[in-house]
């Protein structure tokens, strides 16, 4: 699975409550969470996002609480893939389970906001196209792969794609 798109940088320990403010989680609507997504860093960041957009980001990506809220948004907005140094667990599981990509990189700080990335999963390369540059990291799972694919580990399950 290939994934293409320009970058919204963003740095170290953004959690969840960063990621979609908790007045807005009345909604489990994907694009409703979306149009609010990371406004308490950025007021303008949905309205930037374009469809296939990547978040790349530093350490402790989605610490805070347990809500499937926070990958929803980032989904809902358009971002398609999300490269950061490390992920909160929580946010880890939150990620697959609604089929949200994400991959760990050391390199996160050679790539720039705004350059535009390709990233093929299934390998763990990371091509940054705006600098000519390749990074590598571990390939996402196959299996992982497949509940993005499905859009989530509940169509997976439904589609019987674990069998």
């Amino acid at each position: 699975m290939i994934i293409k798109g320009k970058v919204h940088k963003f740095s170290d320990d953004i959690n969840t409550d960063d990621i979609i403010a908790a007045k807005y989680l009345v909604s489990t609507d994907a694009q409703e969470l979306g149009k609010h997504c990371m406004e308490t860093i950025n007021p303008t960041f949905s309205q930037a996002v374009g469809p296939g957009d990547i978040i790349v980001a530093g350490n402790n990506f989605g610490c805070g609480s347990s809500r499937e809220h926070a990958p929803l948004a980032i989904k809902g907005c358009g971002v398609s893939a999300v490269i950061a140094k490390s992920f909160a667990a929580i946010f880890f599981r939150n990620a697959i389970n609604i089929g949200l990509p994400f991959l760990e990189s050391a390199d996160v700080d050679k790539i720039n906001e705004g350059d535009v990335v390709e990233i093929d999963l299934a390998t763990g390369v990371i091509n940054n196209l705006t600098q000519s540059k390749q990074f590598k990291t571990q390939a996402f799972p196959e299996f992982l792969q497949q509940i993005v694919e499905c859009g989530g580990l509940i169509n997976y399950i439904k589609r019987g794609a674990h069998v």
